[in-house]
């Protein structure tokens, strides 16, 4: 009976594991395409927040740790705002679409601006440690094959052409409200 359960579990094991590897890879995946399409709204955002008093001194005391503890105060937004995900989907699925994809984007902008600011400040002590130096060379090279791909490229296009789309739409806005308070 115990041989047959370790049996079981051992071909259980072996066709899951490609299927958790996929999963990963898809939400990592996902979280890049992310990443990327929000990048032109966090940096501008992430130079505002760093201009605040609290970020000149965080860089101060980011300066005078190590390489590790660095490295663990980096994980610390990622381990703290990436259960919000599951959170989010799971109201979601429960008919608070609004609540949960609210709670995915806020959590998500706030993941990115913070990580983002921290690997900024930090970003050569962190590249000090090998292990970080191989899985972020390793990232970056995934990504660059990603962008490289004309699916990833259109997508990209399509994405600019929206942002340049509101950017319009928004500036006749402005326009219409100026002048229908000047003719007040």
């Amino acid at each position: 009976m115990a041989r047959t359960r370790r049996r079981v579990r051992r071909h259980v094991s072996r066709v899951l594991s490609p299927v958790a590897a996929a999963a990963a890879l898809l939400y990592f995946l996902i979280d890049a395409v992310f990443l990327s399409a929000v990048r032109t709204v966090i940096r501008p955002l992430a130079r505002a927040l760093s201009r605040l008093r609290i970020f000149n001194a965080l860089a101060a005391w980011l300066a005078s740790l190590g390489p590790y503890p660095t490295l663990v105060l980096f994980l610390v937004p990622v381990i703290i705002l990436e259960p919000v995900k599951p959170v989010g989907a799971y109201l979601i699925a429960t008919s608070h679409l609004v609540s949960g994809v609210s709670l995915i984007a806020i959590g998500e902008l706030l993941k990115i601006v913070i990580v983002e600011r921290l690997f900024h400040f930090s970003r050569d002590k962190l590249m000090s440690i090998p292990a970080f130096a191989r899985v972020y060379n390793w990232a970056e090279s995934w990504l660059e094959y990603f962008r490289s791909q004309p699916l990833w490229q259109a997508t990209f296009r399509q994405l600019t052409a929206i942002k340049g789309m509101a950017g319009r739409i928004l500036k006749r806005f402005k326009a219409w409200i100026e002048a229908a308070t000047a003719r007040t």
